[in-house]
């Protein structure tokens, strides 16, 4: 993979995406949002921004559908962050999933949110080939969250 694929949001999504974050500042989540904190790699300041929490078996997941965003640059370097919602503010610590550990995650992240994200996979879908996903899975980085 020579270049990290990095989809830069449209104006109407950044609408949406200052909408979604507002909400969630605010205590209301969108079938799993919550503004994620982490430390800028440069700055040390903290940053925010909008993110769909995924649970699955029991695990807590990050998926990055717009690829190597800033967030997850900077999630790489931290290693932990914040997630809030509202008031209620939860510390975590990140690890990012081999290519192999990121099918079925992505699989229902894709079953889950399609509907809000699945331009950015351009294509992709729930139901894809095992060998389509394993192809792509590079592109959208995935984070196992632990207390």
């Amino acid at each position: 993979m020579d270049e990290l694929r990095y989809v830069r949001s449209g104006k109407g999504e950044n609408v949406f995406h200052r909408a979604v974050g507002w909400l969630a500042k605010h205590g209301v989540s969108l079938l799993g949002t919550r503004m994620l904190y982490v430390r800028g790699r440069k700055s040390g300041e903290l940053r925010s921004t909008p993110v769909n929490l995924l649970v699955v078996d029991g695990e807590r997941y990050l998926v990055a559908p717009r690829g190597h965003t800033q967030w997850v640059r900077n999630l790489r370097v931290a290693g932990e962050g914040q997630l809030r919602l509202g008031r209620r503010c939860e510390t975590f610590h990140a690890v990012e999933l081999s290519d192999d550990e990121k099918m079925p995650v992505l699989r229902t992240y894709l079953e889950k949110w399609a509907w809000e994200v699945g331009r950015f996979f351009e294509g992709l879908k729930a139901d894809s080939p095992d060998e389509t996903v394993r192809d792509v899975a590079p592109n959208f980085p995935v984070f196992r969250l632990t207390a």
